[in-house]
This record gives structure tokens, sequence and C-alpha cells, in this order.
């Protein structure tokens, strides 16, 4: 099993700006594939067709109105992808927001998890997208499988123990807490 490097600022920004380059990409690339259907929900005509017009579902409608079965597919196909590097977004955004003190460890480890089973792009599916869609599909699932393998690691790391300023602070509190009670 390979070693996963210990979470730091440069991997996490590194991470974050693939991850907002990839949503924009499959945001764009999906969106593309819905206009040049028309701008209908009717993928099916894009996506894979035997030449006699009919997918294996059968006969596409030209109505733009009848949301067939291989539409619904690559609908449901966009939104897993874009939801799965939103997912990464988000748990790279906590990081990012952990590294810059603006929320506890407590609260990292409280909020920032990562779904765990999150459900798995659907092959057939895929291999039915043009091939730099299916790229883009593949990407996003990469990206997730490494940050789930980061994430994993840094849950499994204890704790940290407070540095020497940390434990500085704290006894002052407690000192300052304790002269105010006799003050009292």
């Amino acid at each position: 099993m390979t070693e996963v490097p210990s979470l730091n600022p440069r991997i996490v920004e590194a991470l974050y700006t693939e991850a907002l380059v990839l949503a924009d990409a499959a945001r764009s690339r999906f969106d593309d594939l819905r206009q040049a259907a028309g701008g209908s929900v009717q993928f099916a005509r894009l996506v894979r067709t035997g030449p006699d017009g009919t997918s294996d579902s059968g006969p596409i409608s030209d109505s733009g109105r009848n949301c067939g079965p291989d539409d619904v597919e690559v609908m449901c196909e966009a939104l897993r992808t874009t939801t799965r590097v939103m997912h990464c977004l988000a748990w790279l955004l906590n990081h990012r927001a952990w590294f810059a003190g603006q929320i506890s460890a407590v609260q990292l480890r409280r909020h920032g998890r990562l779904i765990s089973h999150f459900p798995a792009s659907d092959s057939m599916i895929v291999d039915r997208l043009p091939p730099d869609l299916a790229a883009l599909v593949h990407q996003s699932e990469r990206l997730y499988a490494r940050i789930q393998r980061l994430e994993q690691a840094w849950r499994n790391e204890p704790p940290a123990q407070p540095g020497a300023i940390e434990r500085l602070r704290e006894r002052l509190r407690e000192r300052l807490a304790h002269a105010a009670l006799k003050q009292a």
C-alpha cells in the first residue's frame, strides 16, 4: 500500500484548484451536450443511437417533449458527477478554513467529513457518453478517491497535542480565571 502524504495547505490548495477546474469543465460539457440536443432534455440522440435512429430503449422522439430512459440516465450521471466534485470542494474548503485558523480541529472533525459511500458512476452509462465527457466523469472519480484516501489517513492520525503556545494560553486562562474567583 502506498503511503499517503500528510495533509498540508499546499496539497489542499492544489486539489482545490484541480476540483474547481474539473467542476467547471464537467458542468460546461454536460451543458454543451444538452444544448447540442436543441436545448431539450433529449440527450439520447447524442449519446448513442443506432443507424435507424433508435436507442436500446426504443425509438427516439423528435418532439423534445418525451424524456426517455437514456435522457434520464445521462441527466443522473451529470448530477452524480457534479455532486461528486462539489463534495470534494466542500471537503477542501473545510480544510482550507482549518489551515487558515477559521475553524477548530473539533469543528473540522465534526463537519468536515466526506461521504464514504458515494454512489459510483454506472459504467454502462459512462461508456455511452462522448469520450471527452466520459474522461471528465473518470477524473471526478479519481479525484474523489484521492480525497477519500487523504480523509482516511487524516482521520486515522491521532489528534495533535497542543503546542507550547497553546499550553501557555491554557495556563494563562486558568490563572486568570482563578484570580477572578479570588477577587469576587
